[in-house]
């Protein structure tokens, strides 16, 4: 496998476990959501706002958008579970497009990053990918911690990548299929 294929397999694995943990979350009793709890972010609402607010920076980096670090600093945060969950996924299918619009030649091509206060800093492609895909992860694990003290148990989000994995994710991948997500 490339590395090209790996990142791309990625982002379906972004789109897939996004959408895994947000059905958990749209399943919460009212108040949950926005409860203050223990972590980096201090609630569910306030930690998936901040995946989505730097998932638009990066793609913005990628994609030579223009925005530079307003496209964090100018994101509005959603109140509410379901309007952001319907923008992660809309997201998660742009990133998907990206990558897999993406030449393997790309991925050693560096794009400008401004940093505000450290500058415009160049980085390649390939290492702004893998760093947006652990930034999710890293968050993503945060809010399944969080979950453990609400009414809904935190869902498996490590099940996408192995064969063995296909029999549970097969009617998710294909329901993601079907209605245009995948």
């Amino acid at each position: 496998m490339t590395l090209l294929e790996h990142l791309r397999r990625m982002a379906r694995n972004n789109l897939w476990s996004n959408d895994r943990l947000y059905r958990a979350v749209l399943a919460l009793q009212p108040g949950e959501f926005e409860a203050a709890r223990v972590s980096f972010f201090p609630s569910i609402k306030e930690t998936l706002n901040h995946i989505l607010a730097v998932d638009h920076l990066y793609l913005d980096f990628l994609t030579d958008g223009g925005l530079g670090a307003a496209a964090h600093d100018d994101f509005i945060p959603f109140d509410d579970a379901a309007s952001l969950a319907e923008a992660q996924a809309d997201f998660d299918r742009k990133l998907i497009a990206f990558c897999d619009g993406l030449p393997e030649a790309d991925l050693d091509r560096r794009v400008i990053t401004d940093r505000r206060e450290d500058g415009m800093i160049p980085e390649k492609i390939g290492d702004i990918l893998a760093h947006v895909f652990l930034h999710d992860i890293h968050h993503r694990g945060q809010v399944h911690a969080m979950l453990s003290g609400t009414s809904v148990p935190p869902p498996q989000l490590d099940e996408f990548l192995l064969d063995y994995d296909l029999k549970v994710r097969k009617e998710e991948v294909e329901r993601q299929a079907i209605s245009g997500k995948g």
